[in-house]
């Protein structure tokens, strides 16, 4: 079944085309990556898909009552609302169920009376009619795992990435049957970026996704949409299937094009002698010559990302951390720590939000102070720091004024001197482009300028925060290239695990409470060495709560949670074993139904994520019947 189809779209802003003549479709149950390099109009083309702008020509068509979501990439929510109050905007009647109730008890509080009371009773029994407690208890678990609790904080106070982590959360929570996520993993950890990868892995929700994150690709997404050219082209494999075969593809085009221009040599030569007969044999053949030129003409020389640069001699001292402490009030960055650079090294930075990466990376610069320690920088170390944020460009300025007003003149690492213009060029920036407003740039192009201007330094100690947010698949690629050549010190914090791993020797993990643990080894490694540790660390508590058991001990945590469980708790605790029992029931029917051999792959798909959904649930719900039984005893 098809749930949204174009035919022939196309748009322009101003005198640049961005696409012409689109016609595809997504499929229910696709999962789908589009990939095209920055600047080709992906997010306008999500846009259009999600109904926020109109196409120039063509039309899209979605299924009747197929219900769409869509994510932004810099989600522009409305600063008077709270959280609570945006969510409570969905389609979905659950949420709004859920807002109506905390609505009426809220007024009840405020003003007790037989009014609000009644109003309070109303709410509660809609609640039960729905079993809405079930998709509260739901809800508040996926704002949970993107770090959202206090839902009656204003959106006013927060911060973009705060903001776009909401907005995550209002689409999912929808129930679209059709999803459209542009760079969902943006201002994610790790640990949300995991969890949304298992969440849309299981989901039957049908995507289709515009992400940079290699290994988030490669694990939610079955299919590979590729812009290249006006021309859409269809990858069903992974990401590096799809490298394959575009290169396949672009060799032929090349190929074709170099036979294309030397038979256009030949028939310019018989052209140019004007023969004086024409007999129809040769009116064909001019007419042969203008589809042979067209052909020759027709072989795209796509600009290329070159990354070079002049890397400024390192002495043999570089940088050391010397009992170096630094808090902000009762958070604590960094506790004592010693750390001594060597020359070349190459660490990744990886961490929860807020736990201080971006201020350990102002520290090494100097930008950002300590509280007591020292740091010692060797007299050849000249920094490159590229921030997380990016940088704040005057929008009516030019792109080549933006670099001359840093040098006019560049020298690269082979000696060589080149213009601003001629630098501008290396980093896939067209003459035409280089005098347009930075205002028509997109998000992944003002990247590049930033990025630009950070490499015009000639730094032999390169920190990049967060650098593959907004850049395409294609520009990140040559950017490793680069990198990997790069002989001066490399200090990365991202998300993309694909480009760490990639890129770097070993990771400084900041746990948090200034406890920075050196992992030696991949992120994959790390991950799994975490998730044992905590397998560990619950067969502990298990065992210790048995001890005591056996011992007719109290836990140490019954004594102080032991207060009484309020009207919802005791609710939730009352419909806990019956809801177990019920999802066992489910798990034990999937179980029969997968081994039976009767299903086809799109229900076995289907059949095998809910059987992890409820899997994953009634572990959960187990738990929490545990903490609620401890409490109610």
């Amino acid at each position: 079944m098809t749930y949204l189809s174009t035919e022939n779209l196309s748009k322009h802003y101003a005198d640049k085309q961005l696409f012409e003549g689109l016609s595809f479709g997504i499929s229910r149950g696709d999962k789908t990556a589009l990939i095209a390099e920055n600047g080709t109009g992906k997010t306008t083309l999500l846009r259009i898909l999600a109904g926020k702008e109109t196409p120039d020509e063509g039309k899209v068509m979605i299924q009747n009552e197929i219900k769409v979501g869509y994510l932004e990439q810099d989600p522009q929510l409305d600063d008077e609302k709270t959280i609570r109050s945006y969510i409570a905007e969905s389609d979905n009647a659950m949420v709004r169920l859920i807002q109506n109730y905390h609505d009426a008890a809220d007024a009840q509080a405020q003003d007790y009376n037989e009014e609000t009371q009644k109003a309070f009773e109303k709410a509660a029994a809609e609640m039960e009619a729905a079993e809405a407690w079930d998709y509260e208890q739901r809800m508040e678990q996926i704002l949970g795992k993107l770090n959202i609790h206090d839902l009656d904080q204003d959106i006013a106070t927060l911060s973009g990435g705060q903001q776009k982590r909401v907005a995550l959360a209002f689409a999912i929570l929808g129930d679209p049957d059709l999803l459209i996520l542009d760079e969902p993993t943006n201002h994610l950890d790790l640990d949300m970026i995991e969890w949304l990868e298992d969440f849309l892995i299981q989901s039957n929700m049908t995507l289709l996704m515009v992400t940079h994150d290699r290994y988030f690709l490669d694990r939610v997404c079955d299919h590979i949409l590729e812009l290249d050219g006006n021309k859409l082209y269809h990858h069903n494999g992974n990401y590096q299937y799809f490298l394959e075969k575009r290169a396949e593809r672009r060799e032929i085009e090349r190929k074709k094009t170099h036979k294309a221009k030397q038979l256009y040599k030949q028939e310019l030569e018989w052209m140019r002698r004007s023969p004086k007969a024409r007999t129809t044999k040769s009116k064909s053949r001019i007419d042969d010559f203008h589809d042979i030129k067209e052909q020759a003409d027709d072989g795209r020389v796509a600009p290329e990302l070159r990354l070079q640069m002049d890397m400024q001699r390192m002495g043999g001292k570089i940088l050391e951390l010397i009992n170096v402490s630094k808090s902000y009030g009762e958070q604590v960055i960094l506790d004592s720590y010693d750390y001594d650079f060597d020359k070349g090294e190459r660490i990744g930075v990886i961490g929860g939000n807020g736990v201080g990466k971006s201020t350990f990376l102002k520290i090494l610069t100097g930008e950002e102070g300590i509280d007591s320690g020292k740091i010692r920088t060797g007299e050849t170390i000249a920094f490159g720091h590229y921030r997380q944020e990016g940088l704040e460009f005057d929008e009516e300025q030019r792109v080549i004024d933006v670099i001359q007003e840093e040098r006019k003149i560049i020298e690269l690492a082979n000696g060589n001197k080149i213009s601003a213009s001629q630098f501008l060029e290396h980093f896939m920036f067209t003459p035409e482009m280089q005098y347009t407003p930075v205002a028509k740039l997109s998000g992944g192009e003002k990247r590049r300028l930033a990025l630009m201007l950070v490499l015009i330094q000639n730094p032999n100690f390169l920190i990049l925060d967060e650098p593959t947010n907004d850049l395409d698949l294609l520009t990140l690629n040559k950017l490793e290239e680069f990198l990997m050549g790069f002989e001066g010190c490399l200090i990365l914090v991202s998300h993309d695990r694909f480009f760490m791993d990639k890129l770097v020797e070993h990771y400084l993990v900041f746990e948090g409470d200034g406890e920075i643990r050196d992992h030696h080894g991949s992120y994959e490694e790390y991950r799994e060495q975490r998730q044992q540790e905590e397998l560990a660390r619950k067969r502990a508590e298990r065992e210790a709560k048995k001890e005591q058991g056996t011992n007719g001990q109290k836990s140490p945590s019954s004594s102080t949670s032991s207060q009484k469980l309020s009207y919802n708790e005791q609710r939730e605790y009352n419909k806990l074993e019956t809801l177990i029992a019920k999802l066992e029931k489910e798990k034990e029917e999937l179980e029969t139904q997968i081994s039976s051999g009767e299903l086809d792959h799109q229900e076995l798909q289907e059949k095998s994520n809910r059987y992890n959904e409820i899997t994953q649930e009634i572990e959960e719900r187990t738990e929490r019947w545990f903490e609620l039984a401890e409490r109610a005893s």
